[in-house]
């Protein structure tokens, strides 16, 4: 990961961001909440809801470093808060590319947002839909490369 890899912006702060980047592009509903190892962010939109899940780091992954060495218990929770902080740095800059892309006409709102979506049942249409992109390519059964004349893209 190098997208701020060395940021120093903390991760209120980026929660902040992602709070008023919502409001400014018209978000009428805002939530986020964490556990140990996921973060989840989640909004309303466009008559949509839209859930990010963000998986965040092991904290025992930072107790050693990437050539094996033992870290001290203080230079491993700083490598974990860096790790952390980017991942939301990361969250914050790709909500906003989404949230302008649609601004900009690039691509509709559900199409910025599509594995994103909440469905009626929970789930996101990325958690319904994955299985069955993986079951298209397992059986080969594939979709042409370009619509035939007439199709909307």
């Amino acid at each position: 990961m190098n997208y701020a890899k060395d940021t120093e912006v903390t991760v209120d702060k980026s929660q902040t961001e992602i709070q008023r980047i919502l409001r400014r592009y018209g978000a009428i509903k805002f939530v986020y909440g964490w556990e140990e190892e996921r973060a989840l962010v989640q909004f309303e939109m466009r008559n949509r809801r839209i859930r990010f899940v963000l998986p965040l780091p092991n904290r025992s992954e930072f107790n050693a470093t990437t050539t094996g060495r033992k870290r001290i218990n203080s230079a491993a929770e700083a490598a974990y808060e860096q790790a952390t902080r980017q991942r939301w740095r990361a969250l914050a800059l790709s909500i906003k590319a989404k949230l302008e892309s649609v601004e900009s006409g690039i691509e509709q709102f559900e199409e910025a947002f599509m594995a994103q979506i909440v469905l009626p049942n929970g789930n996101t249409v990325g958690e319904w839909f994955t299985p069955q992109i993986e079951a298209s390519y397992r059986s080969g059964t594939m979709p042409p490369m370009l619509p035939a004349p007439g199709d909307r893209p």
